[in-house]
């Protein structure tokens, strides 16, 4: 990897760093303005919409400027939605405000991957982007509530930052000066990003244009005999990702008898699993042999279902570190694959906005469904063993289609094909 590789990968960790601790930090001023319970799952709810309903533009938007430009643009955005919540503005507002920024920054991380790196290096880069996103949250989460937590409140409210003549106070107020320091260190790398030279013209820019224009490169990608396989897995992936965080925190509650601070450790072991599995990856599967690791995501469904029998702390900890690692094992690859075939057939860009959209808008679909479950009062039991046979299932089902595609073409023939 060259030195810009690794310039991008310092810009995404402290970017990302920053987000998941300002999450924590916006429910903190939920709570201290006595917001009703129902507004702080908003918080996610109005993030994620940005991923869908801006879809069809950030695409065009990645590919009109070089992708550092953009990643130091969007983060810039981040930067004013922290401020907003600083100054008091409402944080369903103020955290829809990232979003925005968020979902106009990934089409550009990921994208210029494509535009640095060779095809053979993908799975490589990948692997430390997801190794170092699951990172960034069990560090995020962790550092939000150590800002928020008393003893460090009461070291950052004796700061006094003289540049700005600005006195800190309120713990929310300290909370969020320290993440605006983040996101100001991700700006500084994403000003040490290298151009690498290339260029996409006649971007559209009027919505109706660029609406259609998206519309045809999600067909694209969904007709071709590869994007197609490795989409359906990165959507399959992500939703399912967002709805086990869920799950996680109810069944740490009903069945390992563990309150929200602590189940909330959790979610970072499965992080922790899914940076395992991800480093793996990179290092042990080539984009030729990206296929072959979608058995892994069969394997993931019923080991998640083994949840069902795990009623001790000590057997939870090793049973969800091995299904992130599962996780990150096979989508890795899969991400690959799809960011090389996006690459060759349409712009990187806009190959990103097309998965970008179709796994948030997953991820949606799934976290509804999940609610339903949890509003007809399932025991969570019956719900984990109904998403463990969703997601073997769904898995099992796009291996058989990926087989029929094999007996038409040999669709492996097209990984590593130069761009259209």
């Amino acid at each position: 990897m060259n030195r810009g590789f690794y310039t991008i990968m310092a810009a995404q960790f402290f970017s990302s760093l920053a987000d998941n601790a300002l999450f924590i930090a916006a429910i903190a001023v939920l709570a201290e303005m006595s917001s009703p319970d129902w507004m702080t799952p908003l918080l996610k709810l109005f993030f994620v919409l940005s991923y869908v309903l801006l879809a069809a533009f950030v695409g065009a938007f990645a590919d009109s400027l070089p992708k550092g430009r953009v990643m130091l643009i969007t983060n810039m955005l981040k930067i004013f939605g922290c401020l907003l919540m600083f100054f008091d503005v409402h944080p369903l507002i103020a955290y829809a405000i990232v979003g925005f920024g968020a979902a106009a920054y990934s089409p550009a991380k990921y994208g210029i991957l494509t535009e640095l790196l060779p095809p053979e290096k993908l799975v490589a880069a990948n692997g430390w982007i997801e190794g170092l996103t699951m990172a960034s949250i069990i560090f995020g989460t962790v550092l939000g509530g150590a800002l928020i937590s008393p003893h460090i409140t009461a070291i950052l409210l004796q700061w006094h930052i003289p540049i700005l003549n600005l006195n800190l106070n309120t713990p929310t107020h300290a909370a969020l000066t320290v993440i605006g320091i983040l996101y100001i260190v991700a700006t500084i790398f994403n000003l040490n990003i290298p151009d690498t030279g290339a260029r996409y013209p006649h971007q559209q820019h009027r919505p109706s244009k660029l609406i259609v224009d998206f519309a045809n490169c999600c067909s694209i990608l969904w007709k071709d005999k590869l994007g197609q396989i490795s989409l359906a897995v990165t959507t399959l992936f992500w939703g399912a990702g967002a709805t086990l965080q869920f799950i996680v925190l109810k069944w740490a509650e009903k069945s390992l008898g563990m309150p929200l601070d602590k189940a909330a450790i959790l979610q970072g072991v499965v992080a922790f699993g899914v940076a395992i599995g991800a480093g793996v990856a990179a290092r042990m599967i080539p984009l030729k042999k990206s296929l072959t690791v979608m058995p892994m995501g069969v394997v993931m469904g019923l080991v998640v279902m083994a949840m069902t029998v795990v009623h001790s702390v000590w057997l939870a900890y090793p049973l969800l570190i091995i299904i992130g690692a599962l996780s990150g094992y096979f989508v890795v690859p899969m991400n690959a694959l799809l960011q090389h075939r996006g690459h060759v057939l349409m712009s990187a860009g806009h190959s990103i906005a097309v998965q970008n959209f179709n796994e948030n808008l997953s991820i949606l679909t799934m976290l509804v469904l999940y609610a339903l479950m949890i509003k007809m009062d399932l025991d969570v039991n019956i719900v984990i063993f109904l998403f463990g046979s969703f997601v073997a299932g769904i898995m099992l089902l796009i291996m058989r289609k990926h087989a029929e595609n094999q007996r038409e073409h040999d669709s492996l023939a097209l990984i590593g094909e130069v761009k259209h």
